[in-house]
């Protein structure tokens, strides 16, 4: 069984939890799925604090940090 989330952290890098979802995150069967959670909640994930995300596999990284600050 594969188990793909997100690590968020803030501008302290320290780890974010998410409001409306609680302190935990979602995961996700596969990459795509959480890909996908995330090009829909990314903005609300700034609104709450958080600053850079990384997609984990388990405790492996795929790949991040990615910045969550829109493009100027």
């Amino acid at each position: 069984m594969s188990e793909y989330h997100w690590l968020c952290v803030g501008a302290d890098q320290e780890p974010v939890g998410w409001a409306p979802v609680g302190t935990r995150l979602p995961t996700f069967p596969t990459q795509g799925d959480a890909e996908a959670w995330l090009a829909e909640s990314w903005a609300d994930l700034a609104d709450h604090g958080v600053d850079e995300v990384s997609l984990m596999h388990f405790e492996d990284m795929v790949y991040g940090p990615m910045s969550l600050e829109p493009p100027a």
